[in-house]
């Protein structure tokens, strides 16, 4: 094997292993905030679903 064939597989590989970093896009202002709305839409929900298993913890 020669040394540019050698060359040639290494970068190959390297090229492989960064790819998928390479690629990601960053989040746009939009998606930014659908990610933040869904967020705390869990959020909410994690908290109502404990208020209701727990009734006696709820005021009045």
């Amino acid at each position: 094997m020669t040394s540019d064939e050698a060359n040639t597989r290494l970068l190959r590989e390297a090229n492989r292993a960064f790819k998928a970093t390479e690629t990601a896009k960053p989040m746009t202002d939009y998606a930014k905030a659908q990610q933040s709305f869904h967020d705390n839409r869990e959020r909410l929900k994690a908290e109502r679903l404990a208020r209701e298993v727990n009734p006696k913890d709820a005021p009045g």
